[in-house]
Order: structure tokens, then sequence, then C-alpha cells
């Protein structure tokens, strides 16, 4: 099962935005999927802090707010 999509806006320059949206027709895909795509890589490039992200975000709540 999958996990249901987070819906957020980002504010992208106008060029930005057409070359992206060329690149989801020339490649089949969604402009959504592509930014998911290019996100997930500049993570994975840093696969300790990417790690450290998921670890953070399966604690549970208020463990990294107690002083």
């Amino acid at each position: 099962m999958t996990t249901p999509a987070k819906r957020t806006t980002i504010y992208l320059d106008d060029d930005l935005h057409k070359a992206l949206r060329l690149k989801a027709i020339a490649v089949s895909k969604s402009v959504s999927d592509l930014v998911n795509e290019a996100v997930r890589d500049s993570l994975k490039k840093d696969k300790r802090k990417y790690n450290t992200i998921l670890e953070i975000m399966s604690e549970p709540k208020g463990r990294f707010l107690k002083a």
C-alpha cells in the first residue's frame, strides 16, 4: 500500500517551470513525478543526512523537542 502524497506549493522561475513542463511531456511523466525524483536524488547524494532525516521522521513526536 502506498502512502498518500502530501501536497505543497513551490514557486519556480518562469523559464524553469517551462523547461520542467517540456521535460515532463518528453519523458511521459508528470511535473510532480520529476520534482519528487529530483528531490529524492538530491537527498540521496548525502546518504548519511538522508538516513538521519528518515530516522527523525520515524521517531515519536516530541523526542527532539525535549531539553
